[in-house]
């Protein structure tokens, strides 16, 4: 029987969030700049393709990480949350 979202391990909910490379550079960008037009995310994602950039944007709406809104992309407040985590992991690569 597979577990549903809801009933996973916190630590393994957040890490197949962040486990994918475009996903966590995607988050990346949006903490670093709140509000990103998909073509900005393009250009700042070098090698990513259009389809990759969509269905990884669509799957970061699902989780409620970044909402769209007219002129692009914002990170919500669940997505903010992520930042300390997403710094303590560019801590551990500079040690």
């Amino acid at each position: 029987m597979k577990k549903t979202d809801e009933k996973k391990c916190p630590i393994t909910a957040i890490a197949e969030l962040l486990s994918d490379t475009w996903t966590i550079r995607i988050i990346h960008s949006f903490l670093k700049q709140e509000k990103n037009r998909f073509c900005e995310l393009e250009q700042q994602l070098d090698g990513i393709s259009t389809r990759t950039l969509t269905l990884k944007l669509k799957y970061l709406e699902d989780k409620n990480i970044i909402q769209k809104i007219d002129q692009g992309y914002i990170i919500t407040s669940r997505g903010k949350k992520l930042q300390p985590i997403i710094e303590e992991m560019e801590k551990f690569t500079q040690k």
